[in-house]
């Protein structure tokens, strides 16, 4: 290509994300995220300057709606509470709105649109028919009772199912949001809607429109992800020594499917701190700690003495380990600790949450040669069985744990394969942020080309 298309093409990359830096000066996360994809794509558009003809990435970055909206409900005191609910519809050109909702304290509008539009290309990968959506509630579910919480997802499920929809918008769960919330919030749209429509929410249990292996897909989705790392590299995960963030549904079946191939798993974490145990995780005691009785990982050192609580969270990464998985939240690994991680061994960092790792952390991993598998590649396993729970729920048809897996696996197979290929075809072979980047993006802008302007 000549140095005229190259200039073209990082001049325009550069005017765009300048506008989008004024429009938003004050959301800090999505910034984050998009300047992360920014800079993998100039040699998308060096070799395609038809989509800057059609200025793909300034209709792209700009959401098609945000919805924002009160949440009134009753605690059990019968006063009233009142939240903020949001959902952010990105991006349908390959399909419907696709994307998790979220209650938490954090919640805002700029992490709605960071999350949002990450699922975009994220869901773009799986291969399935599945345009890019987020939502949530700045709600906190901890200390909650039952009844509140059904109370609370009644209220927002009343404000949102104008929205929803199997062929318009799917919504699922994300953190403070799993079967339980998605019950509530099912019954209520088919109160609402007088009408059986399965697929307008997935993550529900199975028996009722849910998917087997759903729980656990994007945690055995990064493991398997993890697996083709290594393949590639001619090495597996038998023996390695795994230090895992968090202890929600990710990370404890990333443990679990880490532990079957045969990988030593040696600490894992929640929002008060984090255990290490250097026998390995005994994950019966993590799953009875963490989905049986709702207790705090701290608990996990009266079953198991020799192992060690460390309250607070950032020295997990000071671990030695060979492969680090950060299933936490985003922005959990600096550049500092990645540096550790490094430091101490590192051989794979594999993203389990949503942007887990800041700018400068990211390019530590790739200037020091760490096999590293960006969250849009390594954690999709999730939104791609979401997507299996919307193909089941349309057929009227309910697959077995093992086809589900199946699939699952060939998914990520696929991911990995089409970012690594990407990767290579625009010159930065081996970098799978670059791969998977330019991967999901070139998907969408070749619809949005197909559709014309709108």
């Amino acid at each position: 290509m000549t140095t005229a298309l190259l200039n073209n093409a990082k001049q325009y990359v550069d005017n765009v994300f300048s506008k989008l830096q004024t429009k938003n000066a004050h959301q800090p996360e999505f910034l984050q995220a998009a300047e992360e994809i920014f800079l993998s794509l100039v040699p998308v558009f060096e070799q395609h300057p038809e989509y800057i003809k059609h200025n793909i990435l300034e209709r792209i970055v700009e959401p098609d709606r945000i919805v924002s909206f009160r949440v009134a409900w009753q605690d059990d005191n019968n006063d009233v509470q009142v939240n903020r609910g949001y959902r952010v519809q990105y991006n349908n050109v390959i399909g419907p709105y696709k994307g998790g909702l979220r209650f938490h304290p954090t919640v805002n509008e700029s992490i709605m649109k960071f999350l949002a539009f990450e699922q975009i290309f994220k869901n773009a990968l799986t291969g399935q028919s599945i345009g890019g959506g987020k939502g949530g509630s700045d709600f906190d579910p901890k200390g909650k009772s039952d009844a509140e919480i059904m109370r609370f997802c009644q209220a927002f499920m009343t404000e949102l199912y104008r929205y929803v929809g199997p062929d318009v918008d799917v919504p699922a769960g994300d953190i403070g949001v799993g079967a339980r919330e998605v019950g509530y919030l099912w019954g209520q749209y088919k109160r609402i809607r007088g009408a059986y429509e399965a697929g307008v929410l997935t993550g529900k249990k199975p028996g009722y429109g849910g998917s087997l292996a759903r729980t656990e897909a994007t945690g055995y989705g990064l493991i398997y992800f993890v697996s083709e790392m290594l393949r590639e590299a001619n090495d597996t995960i038998l023996n390695k020594k795994v230090v895992v963030s968090g202890s929600g549904n990710v990370a404890i079946y990333a443990i679990e499917k880490a532990q079957h191939f045969g990988a030593k798993v040696v600490a894992c974490s929640d929002s008060s701190g984090y255990i290490y145990d250097a026998e390995g995780i005994d994950l019966k005691i993590v799953k009875r700690l963490k989905e049986v009785e709702g207790n705090r990982i701290s608990e996990y050192v009266t079953y198991r003495p020799k192992a060690v609580f460390t309250a607070g969270c950032d020295g997990i990464w000071t671990i030695p380990c060979d492969i680090a998985l950060p299933c936490a939240t985003q922005n959990e690994i600096n550049g500092e600790q990645a540096r550790t991680l490094i430091a101490n061994g590192v051989k794979v960092v594999a993203e389990g949450a949503n942007m887990p790792s800041n700018l400068e952390a990211i390019n530590e991993f790739l200037d020091n040669g760490v096999l590293f598998g960006p969250a849009k590649a390594a954690n999709a396993g999730g939104v791609a069985v979401s997507a299996l729970e919307m193909a089941q729920n349309s057929s009227r048809t309910y697959w077995s744990f093992q086809e589900v897996d199946s699939k699952l696996h060939n998914i990520m197979k696929s991911i990995f394969t089409e970012s690594s290929e990407a990767a290579k075809k625009y010159g930065y072979e081996g970098n799978l942020v670059v791969g998977s980047n330019i991967a999901g993006f070139v998907k969408v802008a070749n619809g949005m080309l197909v559709e014309g302007v709108y």
